[in-house]
């Protein structure tokens, strides 16, 4: 049995908590940006993805007009940093909603790092992070898709792990990323699972049950 559910019925507020508990884990985006005063802003964002491979973007989308929209449009400048598991509490702490005026870097003791190819910060703790240009901003209803090229990425050398193929790439035990789930819930990376995927040629018809 299923509950069929209609969005008309239950009103935006309700299936947006229902859309947020079950489209999960989401990673979060941890977004610095600067506004036209200068003022260094961040904030966890966890509709968040990647949006083009060549040439490389990311996108987050932001629920209303919050400071981290506003000062990307202003200045269209951003920093998408990984929001890790030691920084819990803190990346927490950035989604208050403090004055314009205050910087969450200062008010919740966070270091900031300058970056190379932007003005906005990136964290210091975290060990990703990926420097972005405003390639557009897309307006659907009460939210807006913020899509950036990235410049330029900026990666902890202890984060990277050269595995059985040779590839020297960032291993998921060490960057211990954090999700947001329904609620008040987060998640860890918990168990990992690796599988190859199956070529046409090599399909072995596993799945398809045998006929009568």
């Amino acid at each position: 049995m299923r509950t069929d559910l209609d969005p008309a019925d239950l009103g935006a507020r309700q299936f947006y908590k229902l859309m947020t508990a079950t489209v999960v884990p989401r990673p979060i985006a941890w977004v610095s940006s600067r506004s036209a005063a200068g003022v260094d802003n961040l904030a966890p964002h966890s509709f968040f993805t990647v949006s083009c491979v060549d040439p490389p973007m990311m996108q987050f989308t932001s629920v209303g007009t919050k400071d981290s929209l506003r000062n990307i449009r202003a200045t269209g400048e951003f920093v998408i940093c990984l929001a890790g598991e030691p920084m819990f509490e803190k990346i927490n702490a950035t989604a208050t909603d403090f004055p314009a005026e205050i910087s969450e870097f200062a008010a919740v003791g966070l270091t900031s790092e300058p970056s190379r190819t932007v003005a906005p910060f990136r964290v210091a703790e975290s060990p990703v992070a990926f420097e972005c240009r405003l390639e557009r901003d897309l307006e659907l209803g009460d939210s807006t898709v913020v899509i950036g090229r990235v410049l330029h990425a900026a990666v902890d050398e202890d984060v990277f792990v050269v595995d059985e193929r040779g590839n020297s790439l960032p291993a998921i035990e060490k960057l211990r990323p954090l999700a947001r789930l329904g609620r008040n819930e987060w998640s860890t990376i918990g168990e990992v699972l690796s599988i190859t995927r199956i070529a046409h040629q090599d399909w072995p018809g596993h799945f398809t049950p045998p006929g009568p």
